[in-house]
């Protein structure tokens, strides 16, 4: 009897641990655990964000939709809109107590990421619970510490990085302007064949800054109080110039693209000869859709250019805040800051911390081919500029609307 017994006890013992062995998971051929997640019930996310660019959209829409859908069993919805909507939606979102948005990840940075902290519209802070952040960003970095001089403080996670180059196509330009003043004279020589878009156009605005920083320096700007008359006496000499400027400049400077989509297809057209960009890694993305011509290259003044940081981060009031936690741990990862930054996916410069990859991680990038319009990483970077503090960019607008746009009316 007691024979018996044992055996059943064993048969019994036998038939739990396969049971516990097939509810755990199977293993790859290395002996590593395959992820389950792409068995649980399916999430969605909604990534909220400009949606101006093709190339960006196809990025989201393709390899970062697949990626997460793959992992994660994540449902990733693009929404396009513009950032002072999106603000707008959350901010009438918390007034009216609502605990459950419409929101999981916003696309974000400068003055809209100090705007939306302030008001308490943004979850966090979140970034230290990312794997990929603690494994391969800095977070002692400036680029991920601060966001337009805004300390993020864990309620934004770098998505990619930006610097501003010029964009020109070199069949109708032989020679490229090194400074302002030769801009300048580059304009009164081939009238009506430059112009750059009206700030607050994102791009605009840049251009406007860079002008800024050529011609009187960054330095006082990054400790500057956000006072109009101060930042006024700052800049002035960059606004007499941008008014000198004026009546070279495309339809006399009596009109400005009103978007820098509008300036890209008018250079496309081949109505102006110069454009734009905040993406160095943009106009070799264009070059190989077709956009805009095979000649177009890409400068940047002696002294340097603006670059920055664009971020995403989690609104207060998120429905899938786990969910939009996976998706932003993915943007992060090796592969997707790869795909990224190749030109033929978007050419967005990657934020990982090259000290934090290892060598065959490295090779991923190093394997990458940039394209023909983009500056070499070594030049850009030797001549990498940092923002203003987001306080005083609404300012600088200001007076830009002031003296120089008023003008033409």
């Amino acid at each position: 009897m007691k024979k018996k017994l044992l055996a059943i006890l064993l048969i019994l013992s036998m038939l739990m641990l396969s049971a516990c062995s097939s509810q755990s998971g199977s293993t790859d051929a290395n002996g590593e655990a395959e992820e389950a997640n792409t068995t649980s019930e399916q999430t969605t996310v909604t990534f909220y964000g400009w949606g101006g660019s093709e190339v960006t959209n196809a990025w989201i829409d393709g390899y970062l939709t697949d990626a997460v859908a793959k992992k994660y069993n994540i449902k990733l919805e693009r929404v396009g809109m513009n950032i002072d909507e999106i603000l707008n939606l959350l901010l009438n979102e918390k007034q009216a107590g609502t605990d459950k948005g419409s929101i999981d990840i916003i696309w974000i940075n400068g003055e809209n990421f100090a705007s939306a902290k302030e008001n308490g519209l943004l979850f966090g802070p979140f970034a230290s619970e990312l794997e990929n952040f603690s494994k391969y960003l800095d977070p002692n970095s400036p680029d991920v510490m601060f966001d337009f001089g805004v300390a993020t403080e864990g309620y934004e996670v770098p998505f990619g990085k930006a610097q501003f180059v010029m964009v020109y196509d070199s069949s109708l330009l032989s020679q490229v302007p090194a400074d302002h003043k030769a801009l300048l004279e580059m304009a009164k020589n081939n009238p009506g064949k430059f112009t750059y878009p009206a700030p607050p156009d994102f791009t605009g605005s840049a251009f406007v800054r860079n002008i800024i920083y050529d011609i009187v320096g960054y330095e006082q700007f990054l400790t500057m109080d956000a006072d109009y008359d101060t930042v006024k006496s700052a800049i002035m000499p960059a606004m007499d110039y941008l008014k000198e400027l004026k009546p070279y400049l495309w339809n006399e400077g009596k009109t400005y693209p009103a978007s820098l989509s509008i300036l890209d297809n008018m250079y496309a057209d081949g109505e102006v000869f110069m454009t734009m960009d905040y993406n160095p890694n943009s106009a070799s993305s264009r070059i190989s859709t077709g956009e805009f011509p095979e000649a177009t290259k890409t400068f940047i003044f002696d002294k340097g250019s603006i670059g920055n940081t664009h971020f995403v981060a989690i609104p207060f009031n998120s429905p899938n805040v786990e969910g939009a936690k996976a998706v932003i741990n993915e943007i992060i990862s090796v592969e997707a800051q790869a795909k990224k930054y190749d030109p033929s996916g978007w050419g967005d410069l990657p934020v990982l911390d090259n000290s934090k990859l290892s060598d065959d991680e490295k090779k991923v990038f190093d394997s990458i081919p940039l394209g023909k319009a983009t500056l070499p990483q070594d030049e850009l970077m030797s001549k990498r500029m940092p923002e203003l503090p987001a306080k005083l960019v609404p300012i600088i607008e200001q007076i830009w609307m002031e003296t120089i746009a008023a003008e033409s009316n």
